[in-house]
């Protein structure tokens, strides 16, 4: 959760860093994904600092560049170093709870079952592939890749493996190449 400044711009750098971005700005032309991740993490901010003003104008823009995009992603609900791959139809429940360093592909669902709470909680350094649908009470361990397409409605608490198909299983043990920052 952004409630600081410091927490501000920890998450903008973490995302950035994520991104694999160099520089300081967004480009005037093009960079649609970074310019929506700094909107979500200056409303998030401005939305739990009470700055009543700047939420709203923050809000407006969220709204706007998400319907540019395809995204319906509430705030408060990705860790640092988030990854957005591509534009296109995102959706995110907003209770659902998802650790740093997510690496999120475009088509994917993550939603509710039968209950508004009945969400997802999803670790650390999670990979989630293109049109991968979760939904239900369940929870995902850290380093888990989440196959393209996948379907995942039960819980997975091992850690390091690659889950895949509809209904999602595991597939295989996953090698762990490269982390980002713990």
């Amino acid at each position: 959760m952004i409630v600081t400044k410091h927490d501000l711009h920890y998450y903008l750098a973490q995302d950035k860093k994520a991104l694999a971005i160099k520089r300081k700005r967004p480009k005037w032309f093009g960079d649609d994904i970074w310019k929506y991740q700094r909107i979500l993490r200056k409303y998030e901010y401005y939305s739990n600092s009470g700055a009543t003003i700047r939420k709203w104008l923050y809000r407006y823009l969220h709204k706007k560049k998400g319907m540019q995009l395809g995204f319906d992603i509430p705030i408060g609900v990705f860790g640092p170093g988030l990854r957005i791959n591509h534009t296109g139809l995102l959706i995110v429940n907003k209770h659902a709870k998802i650790g740093a360093y997510c690496d999120i592909h475009q088509g994917v669902n993550i939603g509710q079952n039968h209950h508004e709470k009945d969400v997802p909680t999803i670790g650390d350094h999670v990979w989630i592939g293109p049109g991968a649908k979760l939904f239900g009470d369940i929870y995902i361990a850290d380093h888990i890749s989440i196959g393209a397409n996948a379907v995942v409605n039960r819980s997975f608490h091992e850690e390091k493996i690659v889950i895949a198909g509809v209904p999602a299983q595991k597939v295989k043990e996953k090698a762990l190449h490269h982390e980002g920052p713990t």
